[in-house]
């Protein structure tokens, strides 16, 4: 007859599958906890753009500067009142359109002070605050090059960036054209711009506000023109780890005040309608409809 095994071993057996079960969900609930990890480490990872200039990008000293830096220093002070500590320190983890996604997803990055567009289909991955920003997709052309609109661009190279939605949108604007058009890819915007004043690509295809800043830093603005057809209305938010609600609410809270209280457009006027750093550049980009419409009823749905 075999012999009974003892209680406690059937019970301690049953507790070891129970904890190697939750264990796994534990450890996911704590990666997607970003105000948990922020109270553990004591500090918080932006992701900064190098040349996004007026939303995130470097100053004389190196040091990430722009709109979109700001904002996430207001939701810093946020998270410093929720967590109740006196301070937090700020890191900064440069990412690039190709890369950004995948720093936030995989914890590297908390929050992306950049200048992502919140797209439906990006949110299966990440997710995103209320639109900071509302812009028209367009072109950037040598003001000589007689390009003004989609149809121009027949046998030409266009330069983009790599990981923007801008040549899927151009090829989606073609529809029926059959335009021949090369794709050349720049690795971030200040590359891009590169490539048409060099004359390797004739035209760069980005949201109107981006070019406004590469024309504003050109070394012979006047050179330059933003022309052609809207490809799309697009929309700018901050992104951060899914799945995380009460750090999602928080940063809700804080955009949403912020255009409430006027906050928002005092800072856009900051950055996009006076000098700023290091050159002392005016973007000269005034706030649109769109984006007055963003400030007025705050969302993150996405397009």
């Amino acid at each position: 007859m075999p012999k009974p095994r003892p209680l406690f071993s059937s019970v301690a057996a049953a507790l070891a599958v129970a904890f190697a079960v939750l264990l796994p969900h534990a450890a996911q609930a704590q990666e997607g906890d970003t105000l948990a990890r922020i109270k553990a480490s004591g500090a918080i990872t932006f992701g900064y753009r190098e040349s996004s200039f007026g939303f995130s990008y470097l100053d004389g000293n190196l040091k990430p500067v722009g709109y979109s830096i700001e904002i996430c220093n207001r939701i810093v002070e946020a998270v410093k009142s929720e967590l109740k500590m006196p301070a937090i320190e700020i890191k900064y983890q440069a990412v690039t359109s190709a890369n950004r996604m995948p720093l936030v997803q995989n914890g590297t990055v908390d929050i992306e002070c950049g200048s992502t567009t919140n797209l439906v289909d990006r949110q299966k991955q990440v997710a995103f605050s209320p639109d900071i920003f509302r812009y028209n997709v367009r072109m950037l052309v040598k003001a000589d090059s007689g390009i003004k609109g989609i149809a121009d661009l027949q046998g030409k190279t266009v330069a983009t960036t790599t990981g923007t939605t801008s040549f899927r949108l151009l090829r989606e604007a073609d529809r029926g054209r059959s335009l021949d058009v090369t794709n050349l890819a720049g690795k971030d915007h200040s590359d891009s711009f590169l490539l048409v004043e060099s004359g390797r690509a004739q035209a760069f295809v980005l949201d109107d506000i981006l070019l406004a800043g590469q024309l504003a830093n050109a070394r012979n603005p006047k050179d330059f023109v933003i022309t052609g057809e809207s490809l799309r209305t697009e929309n700018q938010s901050l992104m951060f780890r899914k799945d995380d609600p009460a750090f999602k609410a928080l940063v809700d809270r804080v955009v949403s005040g912020m255009m409430k209280s006027g906050e928002m457009e005092k800072l856009y006027t900051k950055w996009f309608m006076s000098p700023i750093p290091p050159k002392g550049i005016n973007i000269n980009y005034p706030l649109n409809a769109e984006t007055k419409d963003a400030f007025a009823n705050p969302s993150s749905k996405g397009i």
